[in-house]
């Protein structure tokens, strides 16, 4: 028996209830905040309300579009820390029966480097293994170094593929991505 030096964290990762929507709003605000700072005008950054975005997440958690939409939470003793979304992959290129999204991974800013982001992508693996995807997809802002070293580390790759999204819609706010693929294997 070994003893520890000091307390333990209490932290899991679970399929998120309609319960936590609140949580996961105000983590996805205060996230966006911090990521979109510089890019979005600081006006629009400030009027995101986790209120306004509490009712879209309650209703994906009670009425998922699909069955193997999922939602995830890292938490730490009862608190959501970070949240991850998988489902099928909807990218053109891409085989909705075998190729898996995570579409969201989002750990609250101010709880990084407590591995609430590696437990939630592992579990997203898991998640989308279980679902029966051989093939997990990841799109990332191509500016994102620390993100993209902590998922390459993960065993996942660039597999090529890129986008640009218009985050006002007028074509002034671009935003490049890249793909990152990883091999779920056989159950």
């Amino acid at each position: 028996m070994t003893s520890s030096s000091g307390p333990t964290a209490d932290v899991s990762v679970r399929v998120a209830w309609a319960d936590d929507a609140p949580a996961i709003a105000a983590v996805q605000v205060k996230a966006w905040q911090r990521s979109y700072d510089g890019l979005l005008p600081a006006e629009v950054l400030e009027a995101l309300d986790p209120a306004e975005f509490t009712a879209a997440w309650e209703a994906s958690l009670t009425t998922p579009k699909d069955a193997r939409n999922r939602v995830l939470v890292a938490l730490e003793r009862n608190a959501v820390r970070g949240f991850a979304i998988t489902s099928p992959s909807e990218d053109p290129d891409s085989d909705p029966i075998l190729d898996g999204e995570v579409s969201e991974l989002t750990v609250d800013p101010d709880h990084t480097r407590a591995g609430h982001g590696s437990r939630l992508l592992q579990a997203c693996a898991d998640t989308l293994r279980a679902d029966r995807f051989r093939r997990a997809v990841l799109w990332l802002n191509s500016t994102d170094d620390d993100r993209r070293t902590f998922v390459t580390a993960a065993g996942w790759a660039p597999d090529g593929a890129h986008r640009e999204l218009d985050l006002r819609g007028d074509g002034e706010v671009l935003v490049r991505q890249v793909r990152l693929h990883t091999d779920l294997g056989e159950e």
